[in-house]
């Protein structure tokens, strides 16, 4: 019976890190960017970029968006931080965003920081951090 219960709690306190560790594998980087290639300049606004280049957890570019909002008039940031939310996005890198932007991201549980310089060193910062 002692030997069923430490087990159980052997579990228990291990789940937290099988989950983070789950979680790092599928993690996704979008970086707003001004082309489409990692040598990009970052941007210098998220919710008004050209593209988001996606990058998996080991820093390899899976994916370039056209983003659908650069040209929107109104609620350009919100409706960023929902798009990129809808496609799974756990961290956004530019070099500035809107209180609006940063308000739908938080909600979305989407992380953000700001980055002047390159997108591929963008990258390396944003998997350092986490």
């Amino acid at each position: 019976m002692k030997r069923m219960i430490l087990i159980s709690l052997a579990i228990l306190l291990l789940c937290p890190f099988m989950i983070n560790a789950a979680e790092l594998e599928n993690m996704k980087i979008a970086v707003a960017a001004d082309n489409k290639t990692v040598k990009a300049s970052v941007s210098n606004i998220a919710a008004k970029c050209p593209y988001y280049l996606i990058f998996n957890n080991k820093g390899e570019l899976i994916e370039v968006v056209d983003n659908p909002y650069r040209d929107a008039s109104r609620n350009a940031g919100p409706s960023a931080a929902n798009f990129l939310a809808q496609k799974g996005i756990d961290i956004i890198v530019a070099e500035s965003f809107g209180s609006k932007m940063v308000n739908t991201l938080e909600n979305k549980g989407v992380t953000h920081f700001e980055f002047k310089g390159l997108a591929e060193d963008a990258v390396k910062r944003a998997l350092k951090l986490n």
